[in-house]
């Protein structure tokens, strides 16, 4: 069971991986970086990512509505998940 899931971002997509489960989806071309999870609430992740013009501001993902529009049980899917953390170095979980 995976407990630890993974946010990163390239360009103009984000990454959250859960073991061999990688969800991409699009965000602002504007998006430099995630930088820190602050809080992780079961699919509603606030981050501080940096942003070309902006810097660093404080970010809301709601992963929800994404996984509902991919048909993912979401509840079920994101139960086992205590933990998110930033990832940049595209290694294996």
């Amino acid at each position: 069971m995976n407990t630890v899931a993974y946010l990163s971002s390239d360009g103009e997509y984000t990454s959250f991986t859960v073991g061999s489960i990688c969800l991409r989806f699009r965000t602002s071309h504007n998006l430099l970086r995630y930088d820190r999870v602050k809080k992780w609430d079961k699919g509603y992740i606030v981050v501080d990512a940096t942003y070309n013009m902006a810097g660093t501001v404080e970010d809301y993902i709601d992963l929800k509505p994404i996984l509902e529009n991919l048909r993912f049980n979401a509840d079920k899917f994101l139960a086992p998940i205590r933990e998110v953390r930033i990832r940049y170095d595209h290694q294996p979980a």
